[in-house]
Protein backbone atom coordinates (compact mmCIF):
# COMPACT_ATOMS: atom_id res chain seq x y z
CA UNK A 1 0.00 0.00 0.00
CA UNK A 2 1.63 3.61 -0.84
CA UNK A 3 0.76 6.81 0.66
CA UNK A 4 -1.36 7.74 -2.47
CA UNK A 5 -3.75 5.49 -3.51
CA UNK A 6 -5.78 5.81 -6.93
CA UNK A 7 -8.56 3.50 -7.95
CA UNK A 8 -10.12 3.53 -11.48
CA UNK A 9 -10.40 6.98 -11.53
CA UNK A 10 -12.91 8.27 -14.80
CA UNK A 11 -13.65 11.47 -15.38
CA UNK A 12 -15.76 12.68 -18.91
CA UNK A 13 -16.15 16.22 -20.08
CA UNK A 14 -19.18 15.82 -22.64
CA UNK A 15 -18.02 12.85 -25.13
CA UNK A 16 -14.73 13.20 -24.11
CA UNK A 17 -13.13 10.40 -21.83
CA UNK A 18 -10.50 12.80 -20.55
CA UNK A 19 -9.55 9.94 -17.69
CA UNK A 20 -10.34 6.10 -18.25
CA UNK A 21 -10.01 3.40 -15.09
CA UNK A 22 -6.61 5.59 -13.65
CA UNK A 23 -4.57 3.59 -10.96
CA UNK A 24 -1.69 5.09 -9.03
CA UNK A 25 0.17 3.60 -6.58
CA UNK A 26 2.52 6.42 -4.89
CA UNK A 27 5.33 5.07 -2.25
CA UNK A 28 6.00 7.63 0.91
CA UNK A 29 8.91 9.54 0.66
CA UNK A 30 9.38 9.19 -3.53
CA UNK A 31 9.25 10.72 -6.31
CA UNK A 32 6.32 9.34 -8.95
CA UNK A 33 6.71 11.19 -12.04
CA UNK A 34 3.25 11.34 -14.35
CA UNK A 35 4.12 11.47 -18.42
CA UNK A 36 2.15 11.38 -21.74
CA UNK A 37 1.33 13.57 -24.70
CA UNK A 38 -0.57 16.86 -24.82
CA UNK A 39 -4.02 16.19 -23.69
CA UNK A 40 -2.79 12.74 -21.73
CA UNK A 41 -5.12 13.41 -18.95
CA UNK A 42 -2.06 14.56 -16.43
CA UNK A 43 -3.49 18.07 -15.36
CA UNK A 44 -7.04 16.51 -15.19
CA UNK A 45 -5.63 13.85 -13.01
CA UNK A 46 -4.16 16.71 -10.68
CA UNK A 47 -6.99 18.49 -10.60
CA UNK A 48 -8.85 15.46 -8.97
CA UNK A 49 -6.40 15.46 -6.15
CA UNK A 50 -6.84 19.14 -4.69
CA UNK A 51 -10.34 19.48 -5.35
CA UNK A 52 -10.58 21.16 -8.44
CA UNK A 53 -12.35 18.10 -10.06
CA UNK A 54 -14.33 15.68 -9.08
CA UNK A 55 -13.59 12.24 -10.76
CA UNK A 56 -17.12 10.39 -12.27
CA UNK A 57 -15.76 7.11 -10.44
CA UNK A 58 -12.90 5.91 -8.49
CA UNK A 59 -11.29 6.56 -5.20
CA UNK A 60 -8.24 8.67 -4.39
CA UNK A 61 -6.69 8.05 -1.19
CA UNK A 62 -4.02 9.99 0.72
CA UNK A 63 -2.56 9.00 4.17
CA UNK A 64 -5.80 7.25 4.80
CA UNK A 65 -8.37 10.04 4.08
CA UNK A 66 -10.23 10.40 0.74
CA UNK A 67 -9.05 13.52 -1.39
CA UNK A 68 -12.22 13.25 -3.63
CA UNK A 69 -14.98 16.06 -2.30
CA UNK A 70 -12.43 17.61 -0.94
CA UNK A 71 -12.57 21.86 -1.22
CA UNK A 72 -9.13 23.74 -2.86
CA UNK A 73 -8.85 25.58 0.13
CA UNK A 74 -9.27 22.49 2.54
CA UNK A 75 -6.43 20.03 0.90
CA UNK A 76 -3.07 21.97 2.56
CA UNK A 77 -5.27 20.96 5.81
CA UNK A 78 -4.48 17.09 4.91
CA UNK A 79 -0.71 17.65 4.35
CA UNK A 80 -1.16 18.39 0.61
CA UNK A 81 0.43 21.16 -1.45
CA UNK A 82 0.71 21.84 -5.51
CA UNK A 83 2.83 23.57 -7.41
CA UNK A 84 1.09 25.25 -10.64
CA UNK A 85 2.03 25.39 -14.53
CA UNK A 86 1.73 29.26 -13.86
CA UNK A 87 3.56 30.42 -10.43
CA UNK A 88 1.08 32.11 -8.21
CA UNK A 89 2.74 34.41 -5.81
CA UNK A 90 1.89 37.83 -4.47
CA UNK A 91 3.90 39.91 -7.29
CA UNK A 92 3.27 43.22 -4.94
CA UNK A 93 4.91 41.45 -1.99
CA UNK A 94 8.61 40.71 -1.09
CA UNK A 95 9.86 37.18 -1.64
CA UNK A 96 9.67 37.03 2.48
CA UNK A 97 5.83 38.29 2.67
CA UNK A 98 5.18 35.46 0.40
CA UNK A 99 6.45 32.87 2.39
CA UNK A 100 5.67 34.42 5.62
CA UNK A 101 1.84 34.22 4.48
CA UNK A 102 0.98 30.68 3.69
CA UNK A 103 3.35 30.37 7.01
CA UNK A 104 1.31 31.67 9.05
CA UNK A 105 -1.83 30.03 7.26
CA UNK A 106 -0.49 26.48 8.23
CA UNK A 107 0.83 27.36 11.77
CA UNK A 108 -2.32 29.04 12.73
CA UNK A 109 -4.58 26.70 10.65
CA UNK A 110 -6.38 29.94 8.89
CA UNK A 111 -5.35 32.19 6.50
CA UNK A 112 -4.18 35.23 7.14
CA UNK A 113 -4.27 38.48 5.27
CA UNK A 114 -2.12 40.43 7.53
CA UNK A 115 0.32 37.90 9.03
CA UNK A 116 2.50 41.05 10.82
CA UNK A 117 -0.60 41.68 12.72
CA UNK A 118 0.39 38.21 15.23
CA UNK A 119 3.61 40.07 16.93
CA UNK A 120 4.25 37.17 19.32
CA UNK A 121 4.53 34.74 16.50
CA UNK A 122 6.21 36.59 13.86
CA UNK A 123 9.86 35.67 14.83
CA UNK A 124 9.13 32.08 14.74
CA UNK A 125 7.44 32.33 11.14
CA UNK A 126 10.18 34.00 9.86
CA UNK A 127 12.98 32.22 10.88
CA UNK A 128 10.59 29.02 9.28
CA UNK A 129 10.28 30.96 5.94
CA UNK A 130 13.76 32.36 6.20
CA UNK A 131 14.63 28.47 6.39
CA UNK A 132 12.39 27.50 3.75
CA UNK A 133 14.11 30.45 1.69
CA UNK A 134 17.36 28.74 1.78
CA UNK A 135 16.46 25.64 0.72
CA UNK A 136 15.09 27.16 -2.88
CA UNK A 137 18.42 28.97 -3.01
CA UNK A 138 16.34 32.11 -2.72
CA UNK A 139 17.85 33.45 0.79
CA UNK A 140 20.10 36.53 -1.08
CA UNK A 141 16.10 37.63 -2.55
CA UNK A 142 14.20 37.84 0.63
CA UNK A 143 13.94 41.29 0.17
CA UNK A 144 13.11 41.97 -3.37
CA UNK A 145 9.84 42.27 -4.86
CA UNK A 146 8.58 39.34 -6.25
CA UNK A 147 7.41 40.90 -9.72
CA UNK A 148 11.55 41.78 -10.28
CA UNK A 149 12.28 38.14 -10.04
CA UNK A 150 13.01 35.85 -12.82
CA UNK A 151 11.02 33.21 -14.28
CA UNK A 152 13.17 30.71 -12.54
CA UNK A 153 12.88 32.42 -9.11
CA UNK A 154 9.45 32.31 -9.44
CA UNK A 155 9.12 29.20 -9.71
CA UNK A 156 10.95 28.16 -6.77
CA UNK A 157 9.53 30.78 -4.83
CA UNK A 158 6.08 29.28 -5.40
CA UNK A 159 8.06 25.88 -4.12
CA UNK A 160 9.05 27.80 -1.16
CA UNK A 161 5.15 29.12 -0.40
CA UNK A 162 4.33 25.23 -0.62
CA UNK A 163 7.12 23.70 1.61
CA UNK A 164 6.64 26.47 3.78
CA UNK A 165 3.32 24.50 5.18
CA UNK A 166 5.63 21.20 5.42
CA UNK A 167 3.29 19.12 3.04
CA UNK A 168 3.49 15.46 3.17
CA UNK A 169 2.46 15.43 -0.45
CA UNK A 170 3.99 18.06 -2.91
CA UNK A 171 2.25 17.98 -6.38
CA UNK A 172 4.83 20.05 -9.11
CA UNK A 173 2.98 20.51 -11.96
CA UNK A 174 5.67 20.98 -14.81
CA UNK A 175 7.86 22.56 -12.22
CA UNK A 176 10.78 24.03 -14.77
CA UNK A 177 8.10 24.80 -17.39
CA UNK A 178 9.79 27.96 -19.46
CA UNK A 179 13.06 27.58 -17.38
CA UNK A 180 16.46 27.92 -19.40
CA UNK A 181 18.56 24.87 -18.59
CA UNK A 182 20.82 26.79 -15.69
CA UNK A 183 18.07 26.92 -13.89
CA UNK A 184 16.41 23.61 -14.50
CA UNK A 185 19.43 22.27 -13.58
CA UNK A 186 19.59 24.54 -10.38
CA UNK A 187 15.96 23.38 -9.43
CA UNK A 188 16.57 19.44 -10.20
CA UNK A 189 19.82 19.92 -7.50
CA UNK A 190 17.31 21.48 -5.00
CA UNK A 191 14.32 19.47 -5.15
CA UNK A 192 16.91 16.52 -4.42
CA UNK A 193 17.84 18.16 -1.84
CA UNK A 194 14.55 18.98 -0.17
CA UNK A 195 14.12 14.91 -1.22
CA UNK A 196 17.29 14.31 1.27
CA UNK A 197 16.39 16.98 4.27
CA UNK A 198 12.53 16.10 4.16
CA UNK A 199 10.30 13.41 3.91
CA UNK A 200 7.74 14.74 1.41
CA UNK A 201 6.21 12.55 -1.41
CA UNK A 202 6.29 14.13 -4.85
CA UNK A 203 4.23 13.64 -7.27
CA UNK A 204 5.42 15.17 -10.61
CA UNK A 205 3.99 16.22 -14.34
CA UNK A 206 6.42 17.18 -16.53
CA UNK A 207 7.15 17.08 -20.26
CA UNK A 208 11.10 17.81 -20.03
CA UNK A 209 12.60 13.95 -19.90
CA UNK A 210 15.99 15.32 -18.45
CA UNK A 211 13.84 16.46 -15.40
CA UNK A 212 11.88 13.19 -14.93
CA UNK A 213 14.60 11.14 -15.36
CA UNK A 214 17.09 13.02 -13.00
CA UNK A 215 14.50 13.09 -10.21
CA UNK A 216 11.64 9.82 -10.82
CA UNK A 217 12.25 6.54 -8.71
CA UNK A 218 8.73 5.52 -10.56
CA UNK A 219 7.05 7.08 -13.68
CA UNK A 220 3.36 6.28 -14.91
CA UNK A 221 2.84 7.00 -18.51
CA UNK A 222 -1.00 8.41 -19.51
CA UNK A 223 -2.19 8.29 -23.37
CA UNK A 224 -5.64 9.36 -24.38
CA UNK A 225 -6.50 9.20 -20.34
CA UNK A 226 -5.21 5.86 -19.79
CA UNK A 227 -2.20 4.49 -18.34
CA UNK A 228 -0.39 2.49 -20.43
CA UNK A 229 2.72 1.78 -18.49
CA UNK A 230 4.06 2.08 -15.20
CA UNK A 231 7.25 1.41 -13.83
CA UNK A 232 11.26 2.29 -12.72
CA UNK A 233 12.72 4.66 -15.16
CA UNK A 234 14.65 2.43 -17.29
CA UNK A 235 11.90 0.14 -17.78
CA UNK A 236 10.11 3.06 -19.08
CA UNK A 237 12.49 4.55 -21.45
CA UNK A 238 12.45 1.44 -23.62
CA UNK A 239 8.69 0.42 -23.50
CA UNK A 240 7.37 -0.11 -26.87
CA UNK A 241 3.41 1.68 -25.59
CA UNK A 242 5.78 4.62 -24.41
CA UNK A 243 7.32 4.84 -27.92
CA UNK A 244 4.37 4.33 -29.88
CA UNK A 245 2.47 7.16 -27.87
CA UNK A 246 5.25 9.91 -28.52
CA UNK A 247 6.44 8.57 -31.69
CA UNK A 248 3.23 8.20 -33.05
CA UNK A 249 4.09 4.01 -33.93
CA UNK A 250 5.66 1.17 -32.24
CA UNK A 251 9.30 0.85 -32.28
CA UNK A 252 10.78 -2.53 -32.74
Amino acid sequence: MGILEVQNVNKRFGGLQALSNVNLNVEEGSVHAIIGPNGAGKSTLLNCFVGRLTPDTGSAIFDGQSLLGIKPHEINQLGVSRVFQTPEIFTDLTVLENVMIPAFAHRDGAYKLNPFAHVAREAEIRDLAEHTLEDMGLQDKMEMTASSMSRGDKRRLEMAMCLVQEPKLLLLDEPTAGMARADTNRTIDLLKHIGETRNITKVVIEHDMHVVFSLAEKISVLAQGTVIAEDVPEKIKGHPKVREAYLGEAQV
